[in-house]
């Protein structure tokens, strides 16, 4: 067998929550190259509904021509980490790349949000990637690549990514200030960099928070691997950058981004924290060091829906329905409406003709969607996006994803109507 002379080859790329997801993906990809990769992860059995464990990464990792160090690691024991960056020294004879990957999740309120979820959040996403960087830095400053690279956002201060789920978005901002601070300190020495999809990506945790049918508005996780290889294999110079997958690739002179769709031709689900579309708040900085002013780029006064908007929706909607409509979907949606004219209503897209009403449907749900009245009227008349009504925490869904994604079409159709 020739060995293996790609970019990475023979170096020690330490990944942490590589046992599956984005992880495995970004060690793989390092693998081809024959790197040799610390498998930092806490997975040592596998799941009914999660599978991989760090020992099956390390047999996928080999088989693709890298060499394996599966270490039991969980980031918010600092003793599990000094012990595998010593076990990953002794063996390979160094550390050349940190990718601090492990993170927790809750897409919870204020209220909602138990104190020990907090606690996991803080403690997985700031403090591990924090303890994972120092035991490491010590190793990446001897090598002539020295990458850490973080799994987070740019640090937008929007406040529309706080509103709904201001525990999660400070943890994951915790792992960005790290960019931010560690890439001023050890310029020169290492380049410190942060990587974040403008697409959902597909993972079991993109399926928890989606539910079923969610992928077919995702890409591949084969994006963020090819991504962090193209900011590996750039000089320490490069450093303190907050760097999107498809920006960086477009610069690698990829064009055709549909092989990385889970499903090519559906749309996708923006990712959070990016400010992307024309009704959401936009940072201006009038200067340097300036502190951000938001402005939404078309200001309009907060409006209620007038009185009857919502059956007014309704009624349009009845008269676009027809057998056709309802024999492509085949679904029961209910709304839970909050503010002046709401209430529960439901779009039964299952029997007959299609049905509409106030109240709850006569058959159980696919689909219960929850949303302020005025956001539901200007969803359906097309000022509201459902994908970004949805990942800015507008819209809440429980059910089936697929027959959600279902609605947006029949939407997309009517919204000349409404």
């Amino acid at each position: 067998m020739l060995p293996n002379t790609g970019k990475l080859a023979g170096c020690t790329v330490f990944i942490t929550g590589a046992s599956r997801g984005i992880g495995k993906a970004i060690a793989l990809k390092a693998a081809k190259d024959g790197a040799n990769i610390v498998i930092a992860a806490k997975t040592t059995q596998s799941h009914p509904k999660l599978s991989g464990t760090i020992y099956t990464a390390a047999e996928e990792i080999e088989a693709a021509g890298g060499r394996a160090l599966p270490c039991v690691v969980d980031v918010r024991d600092e003793q599990q980490i000094n012990d595998a960056v010593e076990k990953a020294v002794e063996k390979f004879g160094g550390i050349d790349i940190l990718v601090n990957n492990a993170s927790a999740i809750s897409l919870t309120n204020t209220l909602e949000t138990p104190t020990k979820r907090v606690d996991l959040m803080m403690s997985v996403n700031t403090r591990g990637t924090y303890l994972t960087s120092k035991a490491c830095i010590p190793f990446l400053k001897k090598s002539k690549i020295a990458h850490i690279l973080n799994l987070s956002p740019p640090l937008n201060l929007n406040p529309m990514w706080f509103k709904q789920h201001c525990a999660y978005t400070i943890a994951k901002y915790g792992m960005s200030m790290c960019v931010l601070g560690m890439a001023e300190e050890f310029r020169g020495e290492i380049a410190v960099n942060a990587l974040w999809p403008k697409t959902a990506i597909h993972t079991a945790a993109m399926d928890m928070l989606g539910g079923s049918g969610v992928e077919s508005q995702c890409r591949k996780v084969d994006i963020i691997a090819d991504a962090a290889y193209s900011i590996f294999k750039k000089p320490k110079s490069f450093t303190g950058n907050f760097v999107i997958d498809e920006n960086i690739l477009k610069e690698e002179g990829i064009k055709n981004f549909d092989i990385y769709a889970v499903k090519p031709g559906q749309p996708l689900l923006p990712d959070f924290f990016l400010d992307e579309h024309p009704d959401v708040a936009v940072i201006k900085q009038e200067s340097p060091g300036a502190v951000p002013e938001f402005k939404e780029e078309k200001p309009q006064p907060q409006s209620k829906p007038h009185y009857g908007a919502v059956e007014e929706t309704f009624r349009i909607v009845k008269d676009s329905l027809s057998d056709d409509v309802v024999k492509a979907t085949q679904a029961i949606y209910q709304f839970e409406l909050s503010g002046e004219d709401g209430g529960t209503w439901f779009l039964d897209l299952k029997n007959r003709g299609g049905t509409v009403g106030h109240g709850e449907p006569s058959d159980r749900a696919d689909v219960v969607m929850s949303m302020s009245t005025d956001d539901f009227v200007k969803m359906f008349s097309g000022k509201l996006k459902p994908t970004v009504a949805f990942m800015s925490g507008k819209l809440k869904i429980k059910g089936n994803m697929a027959l959600a994604i279902k609605l947006e079409k029949l939407m997309n159709q009517m919204n000349s109507r409404l």
